[in-house]
């Protein structure tokens, strides 16, 4: 059964916001990895500096913690904060320029996986710091850890066949819904993967993919929002609503059910064991899974030695 957690309401929406601005402003970045001759390289760097200046200082004063006498303030401050430097960071993709290859390159998945996943890991340090818990009481890294971690290899195993049955499913449903003209694609990062030809980069992506994102996701979905929602009295919108989340952030039509399949799965399995070592372990072996079994298909169709 799962423990009660101490997450406070403004706690959370402040971790959830400040996720969001890293992610906004590492699209500012990627713009500017991705456009390197810019329609108007002046406008577009004076104002993506401005944007992430107000944008990092949205970080800090989200920070704060939220109490009644200052709530109003505060918030009118973030807002502010906040939306100038949404502004701006819009005006600067204005003028960045014609769009490169739709493909993300290495050094852009790279950007955009610590704006998101390694901002959260970060941000997660405070949040638990404001909370006075350590990781191991946060998230039960210590209760009956081997089983957890087997059950989650056993969750991989099990899963993998039917997440690729049913993105199959979802590929075949998509083409033939009349009128939609709906073309489906591959995530980015598998269309990165594909067009990565060095060991170096192929490392980077597996660190990315198989470690990082995992432990960011789960911490962020299951470890956060999943309990808060739960304890706030809607369970079975917990259960489906970060699901739901998950699987829509991914943004990939195709994906969408077997990840929205997976995330059910794994918040149950956090629900019974209390140990989010549980959905990590499920979590990165799966995504471990499919980045070995697409390279070992690359490597077949293109005829080069393994």
């Amino acid at each position: 059964m799962l423990s009660v957690k101490p997450w406070k309401p403004d706690a959370v929406i402040r971790f959830v916001l400040g996720v969001f601005i890293c992610i906004f402003a590492g699209s500012l970045v990627m713009t500017a990895l991705e456009h390197g001759g810019t329609k108007h390289p002046t406008l577009f760097y004076v104002l993506g500096a401005a944007s992430l200046a107000f944008l990092g200082a949205a970080l800090v004063a989200i920070r704060r913690p939220w109490k009644l006498e200052n709530f109003m303030q505060r918030v009118w401050v973030l807002l502010v904060l906040f939306y100038v430097g949404l502004v701006l960071g819009a005006f600067a993709q204005k003028y960045a320029g014609d769009p490169g290859s739709p493909v993300p390159s290495v050094a852009e998945l790279v950007v955009n996986s610590l704006s998101f996943q390694g901002a959260t890991l970060v941000l997660a340090v405070f949040f638990l710091r404001e909370h006075q818990v350590t990781w191991n009481a946060a998230f039960g890294f210590s209760n009956n850890w081997r089983r957890s971690v087997m059950l989650g290899v056993m969750c991989a195993c099990i899963f993998l066949p039917i997440g690729w049955a049913l993105q199959q499913i979802s590929v075949q449903v998509l083409t033939h819904i009349p009128h939609w003209n709906i073309r489906p694609q591959e995530q980015a990062p598998v269309q990165t993967l594909k067009l990565a030809t060095s060991w170096t980069d192929r490392l980077v992506l597996g660190v990315v993919t198989i470690l990082l994102a995992p432990a960011a996701e789960e911490l962020l979905f299951r470890g956060v929002l999943y309990p808060w929602i739960r304890q706030a009295g809607f369970p079975k919108l917990a259960l489906f609503g970060t699901a739901l989340l998950f699987g829509a952030m991914h943004l990939n039509a195709q994906a969408f059910i077997p990840l929205f399949t997976l995330a059910v799965i794994l918040a149950l399995l956090y629900e019974r064991t209390n140990n989010l070592l549980v959905s990590m372990t499920a979590h990165s072996l799966f995504n471990g899974f499919n980045f070995a079994l697409l390279y070992l298909l690359e490597k077949q169709s293109s005829g080069a030695p393994y």
